[in-house]
């Protein structure tokens, strides 16, 4: 039959066609089709045949068309014809189905739909043809049935539509589903019904199925829906996200359904996700655009859900090759910079941390991107890579004008910025460690930027590429080219630059001879440069390698101060390949180095303080060293025994026209000889007599070293000031060339005195003798020193001012402080009271200690051996801390101060000394705090480490402080020490950070701080100030500190009185602290700005309320967290009010109380205006009514803040119209050249008087928006505001007729009725407010 079909088809005979096919049944012309179908022979041409004699003209035929479709369809999906056949089969009835007439297109999408629901589809290509159908539908113009009624074709596609989104889909076929819908013509309505339901479906879809469906769903987001689309699949990642965390978290889950999700799955999955997300956003730009539209908004509402990882992935992602990489990276570092404040904000306030439990932090989410990114995102890692780049550019380390770059690298990071900076770090640093391809382009940017941006701080970049280096220092061969490049820059750069970068880059030197040549070759030409920062660079190159390059037979350096961390493994392996390479290499360095003793002073000072370094971490070169040493001092050293002084200090200076410079310093020479002799004495003459080898070779620079200190030592000591030509009546100003001359001797000496001092007492072993010869040589020092302090006074020089730095080391100064202070030793005790009997002698070793610390606490390291070595210095530290603290605890500074001379006593420099650790230990030993304040505690310092409880053994050192403290407050009046009284509550605020605000001691604290402020009537100002400022501290981590601003308040009040002369205030003194030297301006100052920082918190809060409340989703959540933020707001608003209420009413004296309050209370009243804003937006949004606390808080502004803000504004203007006329007196008292005192006296008014129109400004908007609540809220909210007299600036009656009866006195007696009616009038208007206020009372 099919065979006669086709051949009346191609005889173009359609009434005998018609009739044989009419002679068909349904199913007997279904079967011939199939049967065709499975042949595979000629299909199309039998489908053509049956059209071709079925017209649609004709009812039979489009019945017969129809069966024929249906038939084709179920024939297509039952997955028994190959893909060929398929695709032939659906083009033509799609060719054909335009033809067909409306009833039966309805029919045939009904039958689709059918289809759908059934889960019928298999490969889901017959929904081709249900496109077609559809768009055809959509575009008929006749009405067909549905149901009871007619529909229009576009109103039954979308009916159809409609009900296809609300019935089940089978998974398997929802991307052919959304395929379909691309081609089908959609209004924005029925977009948005589809794309929900695709959304909905992705939960039900298996892992991997769901790219090639998002990839569907973002081609047909090019209708429309783009924020649905991308809302949907972000947030669907998001919480896949959650969940794989929980189950990491809670490795056995209960639900087992939940537990199916391998990680690496999901990361490819979602790479998968994103690379089509980019690849669309290519092709359509606005998506990318919609993209940041949607997560600027989100963002501002709940950063957690807008920025989690994927959308933080994706977003880099489509940074990488897009123009919207600036839009991009500026919305990730608003994010990061907003959630670092936010974070900082939150931990410095009990009161937020309790209204928000758990807080967002995108650093997390971006460093969990990096480590995400592991599983193949490659597209991903550029982005970091420029992220990383951008962070550190934009909130680099800025350089202080004229000053040294603020170090914060070893300091815990506090301000944002910094933070920012180090997240930078942290991207380029995790993301090196993850992918090998993008190594070498990081450390190339790296290296750029270390050489660009020489003029301004690049210790971030250096520390990076340090780190860089360790984690994996092979890298560092794959761009040996880009090293040696930069190596050939080395001498243009700063010579800390230059330093840092060496540092970095030394694990390359010892595995790369390339590297190390090209280097030698740069650092031998830098030698010669005219550049003196050249030569410096070269120095410090050489100082490295000699520091590094060890020769066989060295010492092992346990005392090595540069932990090289992971690349030493590398490193040693290649040290001793080739030890007589090194041996020649070393001595060939040394060659150079000796041609640099003859050049400037800067870069002889650079060799003397490396060596010691170098002789330690490469003994072999010891003899090398100290006769190049020996042969240096030789130059200036007088071996005749009688002569004086021992050394020829006019060899050290050098003139050059009128200008005097130091050639060579002496004092550092000599220094670097004591210190290494010391060095060698105790490590390697121990190691040569042990192996009892040949030692004659060497003995003869020991000897010499030896013999000459001596001589210089007995020399120095005999030596007058006149040998150097120094005593009082020299020149030492630094305006002339003689005066340069005796400051640089001066110094000189000075030095050279200390070093001895160090030398001595090392090696006097305790004898009487030789801390005799310390004495002499400490008196030497200090007849300089008092000359110098002495001259500097007279010339008011600031040069002078300062304390020549300290040649003594900081281990000594270690040393020295305990024998003196803390040896009780018996055989110690004689000799060492030489040392004690001097007072002077002790002061100085304290203030050198002071001074050590300081220097310290600015640069990160001190001079002298181990200056650079951290955990020598905590050590350092930590024994010195003891001394003083023991020192400061146990003789009290009354004692000592009574039979003191001048200057500070020494307990107080002891006092500032612990200041200065604990803030030093606090800023670069942040993680080693623990260990700090156990080394402190006496009692148990040798306890095991493990488990300090920091609290505690702050707690400890707390206590001692306070019996300081609380000696002080109850001394005599004459024994008050207010420098010690502030060092004191320092120290205590200090210590107190490391307190858990949790715990029982913190809470103790606190209530001791507040007793103290109670019962202490303490009238010196700067204390005050102290004990308040560490109240406030404490109790805002404690809880909201105001109530206590409100007892404080009241104390102003009744100590300044109220500014109503003829009011009598309740005297309610809650604190003893404020009286009349302290309320105004310290304590009302700082009242006033620890309220301004509680209306900032409210500030912030009403912004989180106001994103709360445009967010619609977990409503529930939602709701219960905005009512909790509601209360707090009003609340923390309603006690403030209270506060401003006591102050506005208080008689502040004019200038900064006056004006500081008159700009609070406008920030107050714009913040009420905010809360209520936010209010009339909730009302517009949702039907609420408004809370009852609300209607308080407007209630007890009208009554307790308004009113009295009006009597203030009425008073700021009379007191400061009392100066104008006080001044305008004194012009007529003197008459003639006065105008400009009047004239100062208008300016300073006007000045002052500036915030009370934006005081009122602020009261009216405020209140104009209450209008608008009351009418959004039908609540009357204005029956609590009384509008004011003085709010127009209406002319003061009572101040024209005072100022009309001091001109014209006639006049006034003339008129005598209008004088009494403006008096009633002026008694009515005061009458009524004082009233109120005494009601109030």
């Amino acid at each position: 039959m099919a065979q006669r079909i086709l051949e009346l088809a191609a005889e173009e005979a359609p009434e005998r066609l018609q009739e044989a096919l009419q002679s068909l049944g349904e199913s007997e012309l279904g079967d011939m089709v199939t049967r065709q179908a499975l042949k595979g022979r000629e299909t199309a041409a039998l489908l053509r045949g049956i059209f071709k004699g079925s017209p649609c003209a004709q009812r039979s035929g489009v019945l017969r068309r129809l069966q024929v479709y249906k038939h084709c369809i179920l024939l297509v999906e039952s997955g028994d014809l190959n893909l060929g056949k398929v695709s032939e089969i659906i083009g033509l009835l799609m060719l054909e189905a335009r033809q067909l007439p409306g009833h039966a297109l309805a029919e045939l999408a009904t039958l689709f739909v059918d289809v759908v629901k059934g889960s019928s589809l298999s490969n889901g290509k017959s929904l081709e043809l249900f496109s077609t159908v559809l768009t055809a539908l959509a575009s008929l113009k006749e009405n067909l049935a549905y149901g009871k009624g007619e529909l229009n074709g576009e109103e039954f596609k979308k009916q159809l539509i409609n009900t296809l989104c609300s019935s089940k889909w089978d998974p398997q076929s929802v991307i052919h589903l959304a395929n379909m819908f691309r081609d089908i013509p959609l209004s924005g309505e029925e977009l948005q019904f589809v794309v929900e339901k695709v959304l909905r479906m992705f939960s039900k879809l298996d892992l991997q199925e769901i790219p090639p469906l998002v990839y569907q769903l973002l081609l047909l987001s090019a209708k429309g829906s783009k924020k649905t689309v991308l809302e949907g699949i972000i947030s669907f990642f998001n919480e896949l996200d959650k969940r794989q965390k929980e189950e990491q978290r809670v490795p056995q889950s209960v639900d087992l359904k939940v537990a199916t999700m391998p990680l690496d799955q999901l990361r490819h999955v979602e790479g998968t996700v994103i690379l089509h997300i980019v690849s669309v956003i290519n092709l359509d730009q606005d998506l990318g655009k919609e993209l940041i539209r949607l997560l600027k908004a989100e963002q501002q509402k709940d950063p957690g859900r807008a920025l989690c990882p994927f959308s933080v992935a994706l977003l880099l992602s489509v940074a990488v090759k897009h123009r919207l990489q600036e839009q991009i990276f500026d919305l990730l570092k608003t994010s990061i910079t907003r959630s670092c404040k936010d974070l900082q904000f939150l931990q410095a306030s009990k009161f937020l941390q309790d209204l928000f439990p758990q807080q967002y932090d995108v650093t997390a989410v971006i460093l969990e991107v990096v480590k995400n990114s592991a599983f193949g995102w490659d597209h991903v890692t550029q982005g970091l890579v420029d992220l990383g780049f951008s962070l550190m550019e934009s909130y680099e380390p800025k350089k202080p004008f004229g000053g040294k770059t603020a170090d914060t690298s070893s300091g815990l990071s506090k301000m944002p910025a910094q933070q920012a900076c180090r997240l930078g770090a942290s991207i380029l640093l995790e993301t090196f460690k993850v992918h090998d391809p993008i190594r070498s382009d990081i450390l190339e940017q790296v290296l750029n930027r270390v050489l660009t941006k020489a003029a301004s701080p690049v210790s971030h970049f250096i520390d990076l590429l340090s780190n860089i280096v360790v984690s994996a220092p092979l890298v560092l061969q794959t761009s040996s080219s880009k090293v040696t490049e930069t190596f050939d820059n080395l001498s243009f750069l700063p010579i800390d630059t230059v330093q840092g970068l060496l540092r970095a880059v030394q694990p390359l030197l010892k595995v790369s001879m390339s590297a190390r040549d090209s280097l030698i070759l740069v650092l031998q030409k830098a030698i010669f440069s005219r550049q003196l920062d050249a030569r410096k660079a070269a120095v410090a190159g050489f100082l490295l390698l000699l520091r590094n390059f060890k020769i066989l037979g060295s010492l092992s350096s346990s005392q090595c101060s540069q932990a090289i961390g992971a690349t030493q493994v590398q490193a040693d392996v290649h040290a001793c390949y080739n030890s007589a390479a090194n041996e020649a290499f070393c001595l060939e360095i040394l060659g150079s180095l000796r041609r640099c003793l003859s050049q400037q002073a800067d870069v002889r000072l650079m060799l003397y303080e490396g060596f010691y370094d170098v002789l330690r971490r490469n003994s072999q070169l010891a003899s090398s060293i100290m006769e190049m040493l020996l042969s240096q001092i030789k130059q200036y050293y007088l071996p005749q025994p009688d002569l004086l002084p021992p050394l020829k200090l006019e060899g050290c200076i050098m003139a050059q026209g009128d200008q005097i410079f130091l050639q060579e310093p002496l004092a550092h020479l000599l220094c670097c000889i004591q210190h290494c002799l010391a060095w060698y004495k105790s490590t390697v003459r121990l190691c040569q007599r042990a192996e009892d080898d040949d030692e004659e070779e060497d003995v003869g620079f020991e000897q010499n070293f030896e013999d000459m200190l001596e001589s210089v030592t007995r020399r120095m000591i005999k030596s007058e000031l006149e040998d150097f030509e120094l005593d009082k009546s020299a020149d030492f100003s630094l305006s002339s060339g003689v005066g340069v001359k005796n400051n640089i001797y001066a110094i000189q000496v000075m030095g050279i005195c200390e070093v001895l001092i160090e030398y001595n007492f090392n090696i006097g072993n305790f004898s009487k003798n030789k801390f005799e010869d310390v004495l002499g040589l400490f008196t030497c020092y200090n007849k300089l020193s008092e000359i110098l302090k002495e001259k500097a006074g007279k010339n008011k020089s600031t040069l002078g001012n300062k304390t020549a730095r300290s040649f003594l080391s900081m281990g000594f100064v270690s040393t020295l402080l305990t024998a003196l202070f803390r040896d009780n030793a018996q055989s110690h005790e004689e000799s060492l009271a030489v040392l004690r009997s001097s007072t002077e002698f002790l002061r100085y070793a304290v203030s050198v200690a002071l001074q050590k610390v300081q220097q310290l606490e600015e640069t990160g390291q001190t001079d002298g051996p181990d200056g650079q070595n951290p955990e020598k210095m905590f050590q350092n530290l930590c024994k010195i801390t003891r001394v003083l603290l023991w020192r400061y605890t146990s003789v009290p500074t009354v004692v000592e101060e009574s039979g003191k001379k001048k200057g500070k006593s020494i307990s107080l420099l002891c006092l500032e000394g612990l200041l200065r650790i604990f803030n030093t230990v606090q800023q670069l030993y942040a993680a080693r705090i623990p260990q700090f304040l156990q080394a402190l505690d006496i009692t148990d310092g040798d306890a095991e480490e493990t488990d300090i409880n920091v609290t505690e053994k702050a707690a400890f050192q707390i206590r001692q402080f306070q019996r300081s403290l609380v000696n002080q407050f109850s001394s005599a009046e004459d024994d008050f020490n207010s420098k010690e009284t502030q060092s004191l509550i320092t120290v205590l605020s200090t210590l107190s950070k490391h307190l858990d605000p949790a715990s029982q001691q913190f809470l103790q604290f606190l209530t001791w701080t507040v007793k103290i402020c109670k019962e202490n009537a303490l009238e010196d100002v700067s204390c005050c100030k102290g004990l308040l400022s560490l109240l406030f501290s404490l109790h805002v981590l404690y809880k909201s500190p105001v109530g206590l601003l409100r007892e404080l308040a009241q104390d102003i009040h009744a100590c300044l009185g109220d500014i109503d002369q003829d009011m009598e205030v309740e005297s309610r003194s809650h604190f003893a602290i404020v009286n009349a030297k302290t309320a105004a301006p310290t304590v009302c100052l700082l009242v006033l700005a620890q309220a301004d920082k509680v209306l900032e918190e409210v500030d912030w809060l009403i912004k989180k309320l106001t994103s709360l409340g445009s967010d619609a989703s977990d409503s529930s959540q939602a709701s219960n967290q905005s009512q909790a933020l509601e209360k707090g707001v009003i609340l923390q608003l309603g006690t403030l009010l209270t506060v401003y209420h006591e102050l506005v009413q208080t008689a502040l004296p004019a200038g900064s109380c006056v004006d500081t309050l008159l700009r609070s209370l406008s920030k107050t009243y714009a913040i009420l205006t905010s809360l209520v804003k936010h209010y009339i937006q909730a009302c517009r949004s949702t039907s609420n009514t408004i809370p009852g606390r609300l209607e308080k808080l407007v209630k007890l502004s009208g009554s307790h803040l308004t009113p009295q803000c009006y009597s203030f504004i009425t008073y700021v203007q009379n007191i400061h119209s009392e100066s104008l006329s006080f001044a305008e007196e004194k012009k007529k008292k003197k008459k003639e050249g006065e105008a400009a005192a009047v004239s100062t006296a208008m300016a300073k008014v006007l000045r002052e008087t500036k915030p009370i129109p934006n005081l009122i400004f602020a009261i009216e908007q405020y209140e104009k928006f209450l209008i608008h609540l009351s009418k959004k809220s039908k609540v009357n909210l204005m029956q609590y505001m009384k509008l004011s007299t003085s709010r127009d600036f209406r002319i003061n009656v009572s101040m024209l007729d005072s100022t009309l009866q001091e001109h014209n006195t006639e006049d006034a007696e003339n008129e005598p009725d209008n004088d009494q009616s403006c008096t009633a009038e002026q008694t009515d208007e005061n009458q009524e407010p004082k009233k109120k206020k005494r009601r109030k009372k």
